[in-house]
């Protein structure tokens, strides 16, 4: 059999059992991945469900509903649905056939991986061994900087939960946004005090002073040595950002905030979240204290709620790898007090504000107050629950086209 076979977009690459893009690996639960093949397979004819429940499941009993949820992910993996059917159909009563055209190709033939036109193909992936990794000093605290990629600066203000050798592309939860970014741009991303591979120990560091964030950020830009940079700043990042574009305008040339705010959970005028504040904070004090992943969990899924089994598994241990039971609820509460609206209005710099309308992280009303805030600043709103959007959203393509038209033209 051929070792990689090709439709539309993809590649399924049989010997590493991967289905790959233009951006790279898309990660694939084993039985979907089984699944998909089978149907390439067998693409001359319609594959009954029982016999597709007998080849992936063997003798294990599994009822029908488990293979509808494989053939779902499927389809959302290459871009199908359930309405549109271009790659997968559905023939009623029987089973399923796969009905894109498929290209074979032996392993050792030409590059194996669709190239996008329009984006050189020579660009450095973000991958951990091309990752550039140096250690910058700020504040009394060494900085652990990854860099990724050329062209454009792009520079992520920290968020905690990161470990830049780890956040590569082998992570399900973040592989895709840095192979993408570094595909694009110099991207440029860091591990905040406190996480990850930089300095753990916070003590003397008032973590509710933006200023000190800021200045981060500064040193870690002056680092890189662009005169001006574009910055994106996801989540807690975003306060961040935003206080650098006010005081540096001259240093930033595009603001991209993602899913994020101006005011603290603790500042928004409301009883509820005032609360959820406190608990978040009791529940990262407990998650980072025990070896019971419950709690760890339970945080994971604000930021992926539509994520499956293993790469929710996958992201529980990096939580606990990245920080410790005392960092852990002193960062979760670090940003719950603040509040940067008079700084927002005060922002010059052109700025393009994304948010997933069903985001659990952040309130999408949150990204609409903030795009109230800052002059001139464009809305643009994602069909997705995923505070960190996951490769197969949608929502996750149209954040990256977003970025680059606006980087690429100034709105």
């Amino acid at each position: 059999m051929s070792d990689v076979l090709r439709f539309g977009d993809f590649e399924l690459a049989r010997a590493t059992r991967e289905l790959r893009d233009a951006d790279g690996p898309i990660h694939l639960e084993q039985q979907v991945f089984d699944v998909l093949l089978y149907l390439v397979d067998n693409r001359d004819r319609v594959v009954p469900k029982t016999e597709l429940l007998d080849t992936v499941w063997g003798d294990r009993f599994v009822s029908e509903s488990a293979l509808t949820s494989r053939i779902k992910t499927a389809r959302q993996a290459v871009g199908d649905s359930g309405e549109l059917q271009h790659v997968i159909r559905t023939v009623r009563g029987i089973g399923y056939r796969f009905v894109s055209e498929v290209s074979s190709h032996e392993k050792g033939a030409e590059a194996t991986a669709p190239v996008r036109s329009d984006h050189p193909a020579s660009a450095e992936l973000g991958t951990g061994q091309g990752a550039r990794i140096r250690f910058v000093q700020s504040a009394g605290a060494s900085l652990a900087v990854a860099e990724t990629g050329s062209g454009p600066c792009l520079v992520k203000t920290a968020t905690w939960l990161t470990q830049v050798d780890k956040d590569t592309d082998a992570s399900p939860i973040w592989g895709h946004w840095i192979r993408a970014l570094s595909r694009r741009y110099h991207y440029v991303r860091y591990d905040p005090p406190g996480c990850g591979l930089s300095d753990r120990d916070l003590t003397g560091r008032d973590l509710a002073d933006l200023d000190m964030w800021v200045d981060d950020l500064r040193r870690v830009v002056d680092a890189v040595g662009e005169e001006r940079v574009s910055l994106l700043g996801i989540s807690q990042g975003g306060p961040v950002a935003i206080g650098f574009a006010v005081r540096y305008p001259e240093r930033v040339s595009h603001l991209v905030l993602y899913g994020t705010y101006a005011r603290g959970m603790a500042r928004r005028g409301d009883p509820v979240q005032i609360e959820e504040a406190a608990l978040q904070v009791g529940i990262a004090r407990l998650g980072w204290g025990t070896r019971n992943a419950t709690f760890r969990e339970t945080f994971a899924r604000q930021f992926v709620p539509d994520a499956q089994s293993d790469e929710i598994a996958w992201f529980n241990d990096q939580l606990q790898l990245t920080t410790d039971s005392t960092n852990a609820p002193l960062l979760e509460a670090a940003f719950h007090g603040l509040d940067v609206s008079e700084l927002a209005r005060q922002v010059s710099v052109p700025t393009l504000i994304l948010h997933a309308v069903g985001d659990r992280g952040v309130p999408f009303e949150e990204g609409r107050h903030l795009a109230g805030l800052i002059p001139g600043a464009r809305f643009v709103a994602l069909n997705s629950r995923n505070h960190i959007l996951l490769q197969r959203d949608a929502a996750f393509a149209q954040f990256i086209n977003e970025i680059e038209h606006f980087i690429a033209n100034g709105s």
